[in-house]
């Protein structure tokens, strides 16, 4: 799954003390693991935005916890101030709780998929 490759980036950024990169990285596997929900199901995003929108159908029909499509725009939020603004450097403790979220995302993600086989 390519989420997981991207998940071994933001550990190795970690590691490197390259928080910007980490937190794109950990971004990346949170984005690369709903998609691959979206591609199950047949259909391609058409922006970030809107993979979160996608997820809440899965809350909506019970099979999915609404704490995840919230936390997948919380991550993307971060990514997007942290890209775009002029916001200090990420701490390492904000990077390991991206890091964090990322790793229970990706899990959380592939249960979704054996649990709504299609």
């Amino acid at each position: 799954m390519q989420a997981r490759e991207w998940l071994s980036e933001a550990e190795k950024n970690l590691a490197a003390e390259a928080n910007r990169s980490a937190i794109s990285s950990s971004y990346l596997a949170v984005f690369h693991a709903a998609r691959a929900v979206l591609f199950r199901d047949g259909v391609r995003e058409k922006s970030h935005y809107c993979i979160g929108l996608y997820m809440q159908r899965y809350v909506d029909e019970g099979s999915f916890e609404e704490e995840w499509p919230m936390l997948f725009d919380r991550m993307r939020s971060v990514r997007h101030a942290d890209q775009y603004s002029l916001e200090p450097k990420p701490t390492e403790e904000e990077m390991r709780a991206c890091l964090d979220l990322a790793k229970r995302f990706i899990e959380r993600i592939e249960k979704l998929l054996v649990e709504t086989q299609r």
